[in-house]
């Protein structure tokens, strides 16, 4: 089984993104952003809910409204990752429970893995950082622009 980023890391992109394009224009509520997504409005809420307990928006209850709660230059990625895909005791690869000691390879597999899983994820969590959302806001103008 492969484990991967479930897409709720994206869908919080694309709610960052919408909030961004129609925050003059409309009401931006999880109704709203279920029907860009193409979701169910719960799932929204859900995401939303892990956003604001992370700090990254405030979210206007009854009448509805997301805010940034800061400038967009200074959510990355990786803030994004961090709310919505907490990583269980910090690391991103796990290992199987409990290895045989009495095998060779079983008694060293760690040894073997654990510094290079670390370096792998973080190299992935350093390239995440390195994206913003005014980097989203700054491709969406651009390809707004190409589709006039």
């Amino acid at each position: 089984m492969i484990i991967q980023i479930s897409s709720r890391f994206t869908v919080a992109l694309h709610i960052f993104t919408c909030v961004d394009v129609f925050k003059d224009d409309y009401k931006v509520t999880s109704e709203f952003l279920a029907g860009s997504i193409n979701t169910n409005p719960v799932i929204i809420r859900n995401i939303l809910s892990q956003l604001r307990k992370a700090g990254l928006i405030t979210v206007a209850r009854g009448t509805g409204g997301i805010t940034v709660n800061r400038p967009l230059n200074e959510i990355t990625f990786f803030d994004v990752y961090q709310a919505i895909e907490p990583v269980e005791g910090g690391d991103l690869f796990r290992f199987h429970e409990a290895p045989n000691p009495a095998c060779p390879v079983g008694r060293n597999i760690h040894a073997l893995l654990d510094d290079k899983l670390k370096t792998i994820q973080n190299a992935m969590e350093d390239e995440m950082r390195r994206y913003t959302l005014a980097d989203l806001r700054t491709d969406m103008q651009e390809l707004l622009a190409k589709e006039e």
